[in-house]
């Protein structure tokens, strides 16, 4: 069996017959605590698939549990365990739906729009936050948000887990020239940041994991680091919208690095911020029926990224031509208007 950090080869043989046995045939005492143990979640879904009885011996929930809280720290928060216990399969149900990469391109199934249709899907949205540099946990956060007044459904959404004057410090050292210190962070800043519906015991992550883009403040020097899926954009839309992440970092050359901003927004081709209503429906449908796979090693997050801003250009230069065309069109007939005006009068 093989994780992605290491190789697990089961063998044994029987003395008897000269040939191996079946991995029934080992305690199963010893798979749950020497095998199973040291893999990670992808790997065990995986074993699971592999027989009945590893089928049996991968559901036991602490196994799961402590995969998940390994992977993200922050659901060790009680009221997310409280979530998390309702959920059909407790863990290993929230491993599948928060581990794979949300890759979402169909619109949700019409019947979900037309029961909720004058109401958003989501009540309340628990969001569980964590970045990591390299190996090391740099920011874990849990917050609740009640999405049913009017305010927030009419206003543009946006969940903020920093207030304006809030900063964390981390042992981020900014040093080396000015690209490869980007690149630096490209690589080794990953984020999670998880939705989960309380109501509906559903998950979904709505990170890319790794940064889509990562730039520099011409004038402040703050580095901002966009982390991004991409979603259907509605009831009837086939056009994607983006569910960004945004990190903020600040700090001189040489000193250590703080986080000041970590926030989310949902944004459509046209640049626009959608509100609150128009988001939760999105998110409920992604959260729903959006498709999960497993995520390809080679920047694919980045990839989707630049097809996204591709998109967003054509969409742009469409709407100036159209524009344009619109423009002669009038001015057309502002002249023809005009030489029928003076026609008139002259052979009155």
């Amino acid at each position: 069996m093989e994780s992605g950090t290491a190789t697990i080869t089961i063998t044994t043989v029987d003395h008897d017959h000269g040939g191996g046995t079946a991995i029934s045939d080992v305690h199963q005492d010893i798979i749950k605590t020497h095998i199973l143990t040291r893999l990670d979640g992808a790997t065990l879904a995986s074993a699971s698939c592999a027989s009945s009885h590893l089928h049996a011996l991968s559901a036991e929930e602490q196994l799961w549990r402590v995969i998940c809280s390994s992977t993200w720290p922050s659901i060790d928060d009680p009221r997310v365990r409280h979530v998390i216990s309702s959920f059909p399969g407790g863990y290993r149900s929230f491993f599948s739906d928060s581990f794979p990469f949300l890759h979402h391109r169909s619109p949700p199934k019409h019947h979900h729009h037309r029961r909720h249709h004058d109401r958003p899907f989501l009540a309340e949205v628990i969001s569980a936050v964590d970045v990591h540099y390299k190996e090391s946990l740099i920011f874990s956060k849990v917050q609740e948000n009640e999405t049913k007044s009017d305010w927030f459904l009419c206003s543009p959404f946006r969940f903020d887990l920093l207030g304006q004057k809030e900063s964390v410090q981390t042992p981020i050292r900014h040093v080396g020239e000015h690209q490869a210190w980007l690149d630096h962070l490209e690589e080794n800043l990953k984020l999670s940041w998880i939705l989960i519906d309380p109501t509906r015991n559903r998950a979904v992550n709505v990170s890319s994991r790794s940064p889509v883009s990562v730039q520099r403040h011409w004038l402040t020097g703050d580095v901002q680091l966009r982390y991004a899926t991409f979603v259907s954009g509605g009831e009837d839309s086939s056009e994607l919208v983006q569910c960004a992440v945004v990190v903020t970092c600040e700090g001189k050359v040489g000193g250590e690095m703080h986080v000041r901003e970590v926030s989310m927004q949902v944004e459509d081709l046209e640049g626009k911020h959608l509100n609150g209503k128009e988001s939760l429906v999105i998110l409920q449908g992604a959260m729903e029926s959006g498709k999960r796979k497993k995520e390809r090693k080679g920047g694919e997050g980045k990839e989707r990224f630049e097809e996204f801003l591709k998109m967003k250009r054509e969409r742009k230069e469409r709407k100036q031509r159209r524009e344009r065309a619109l423009d002669m069109a009038c001015i057309a007939a502002g002249l023809t208007i005009f030489v029928a005006f003076w026609s008139f009068l002259l052979f009155r």
